[in-house]
């Protein structure tokens, strides 16, 4: 497995603190593990799709909030043991360096985008993007450019979100980035809690964890963000289910990079280890299983993708936290994490969590060999959760947030969670 993971600061250039990786490649290298570095490349603008004119919806800095309109104190980034903070949320002592430093892997603040009906063929059918619609403007981020940033910040049906990807758990977060009101955006800080992203926010750079959108030192310790459902889908899916859609044009994210190209070659391994994890793994599953993790009320529960995969298709019907659940999943879908290409990496599918009820109807479904039909009305359903045909044509399952990831994360984040392996 080939990991690549260095300092460099938001133009791609590798800063004088290569000291820090230094140490970390004669750690990583006597386990038998190459680092290098998943922000190389030179800095400047990407050049724009030929012929195609994409649109932008946000520009850093534009809405940030007023002075005044977040509490004032240290910053979490230069010090985590500030006294004046509330008490931190994680232990201090186990955010560690994952080599770059704040900002160091940029994230991209002028997102611009591709209208999706003109541009069907800019991926491979089975490449995964990051899908998020929210008041009927749906998004693709493909994840050939969200493997280099880790997170968008953008506007998407006026709500102003972070759109967030760590590759080290192979997971895909958005949260709303409006606090009490007040807009900030958000910024890699470079480290790493249980080999999870940790975030800042840029108006009191307290730090955050992607896994569950909190708060966990700083000024802003116990704040929690509003999230919104953003599944890994195949790029054939989105097209198909959002023909209207917007796809991010990774050409002028402003950076050079690789794109397309996995920094992160072999590391989804079901028996590989996690990237500088910390604490104790949970031997319930091996620590790079692949599991589908949902939280609804108190109850959490993992599905292993062997439990709710199968054939091109399957529907896996569940209850948790007193409500009636279907699990998609589709084939079709590579795993970015795999091969030396983001779009070369086996099939893992695509998967989608809904509350299982429609028209005021619970439904079980089953998949039939080319779509999801359920029982009640032969209906046939979309792995987006949208009724093609049938009685209930045109109604649209409730979208349940769902984390696609590898077990040790969830398992640290969600420590009491049911493991289903079967």
């Amino acid at each position: 497995m080939t990991t690549e993971r260095n300092t460099s600061d938001g133009n791609g250039v590798v800063s004088p603190e290569g000291s820090a990786v230094d140490t970390r490649f004669m750690v990583m290298l006597s386990a038998g593990v190459v680092l290098l570095t998943a922000c190389s490349g030179g800095d400047g603008e990407a050049g724009p799709a030929s012929g195609v004119e994409p649109t932008s919806t946000f520009v850093a800095g534009a809405d940030q909030p007023a002075v005044g309109a977040f509490p004032s104190g240290p910053s979490a980034l230069e010090d985590m043991f500030a006294e004046e903070f509330p008490d931190p949320l994680i232990d201090p002592g186990e955010v560690i360096s994952g080599g770059p430093r704040p900002g160091g892997i940029a994230a991209i603040d002028n997102p611009e985008f591709l209208d999706v009906v003109d541009n069907l063929d800019l991926l491979p059918d089975h490449e995964p993007v990051v899908a998020l619609e929210i008041n009927g403007d749906a998004r693709a981020y493909p994840v050939r450019a969200m493997v280099w940033h880790e997170i968008v910040n953008d506007t998407v049906g006026g709500i102003p979100v972070a759109v967030t990807y760590c590759p080290l758990c192979n997971s895909a977060a958005v949260y709303e980035r409006r606090i009490n009101g007040a807009e900030t955006t958000f910024g890699t800080s470079g480290r790493l809690f249980a080999s999870a992203l940790v975030m800042y926010d840029r108006a009191t750079e307290s730090l955050w964890t992607h896994y569950n959108g909190l708060s966990v030192i700083g000024v802003l310790t116990g704040t929690e963000l509003t999230e919104y459902p953003s599944p890994l889908l195949a790029w054939s899916d989105f097209r198909e289910a959002y023909p209207t859609g917007k796809v991010l044009d990774w050409t002028r994210t402003g950076f050079k990079r690789d794109y397309g190209r996995n920094p992160y070659t072999g590391y989804d391994d079901p028996d590989g280890t996690p990237f500088l994890f910390r604490g104790s793994l949970d031997d319930r599953a091996t620590a790079m299983q692949r599991v589908v993790g949902v939280t609804v009320e108190e109850d959490s529960a993992a599905y292993a993708l062997e439990a709710i995969s199968g054939g091109t298709g399957k529907a896996t019907n569940v209850e948790l936290g007193g409500s009636d659940l279907v699990i998609f999943w589709k084939a079709g879908q590579s795993s970015a994490l795999d091969g030396s290409q983001v779009a070369s990496g086996r099939d893992v599918g695509s998967v989608g969590v809904f509350l299982a009820e429609a028209d005021g109807q619970v439904l079980t479904f089953e998949h039939n060999g080319e779509t999801f039909v359920d029982s009640l009305t032969g209906s046939e359903w979309s792995i987006t959760g949208e009724a093609l045909s049938g009685a209930l044509r045109g109604a649209q399952l409730m979208r349940v947030p769902q984390f696609d990831t590898f077990w040790f994360a969830w398992s640290t984040y969600q420590p009491d969670t049911v493991l289903i392996t079967e």
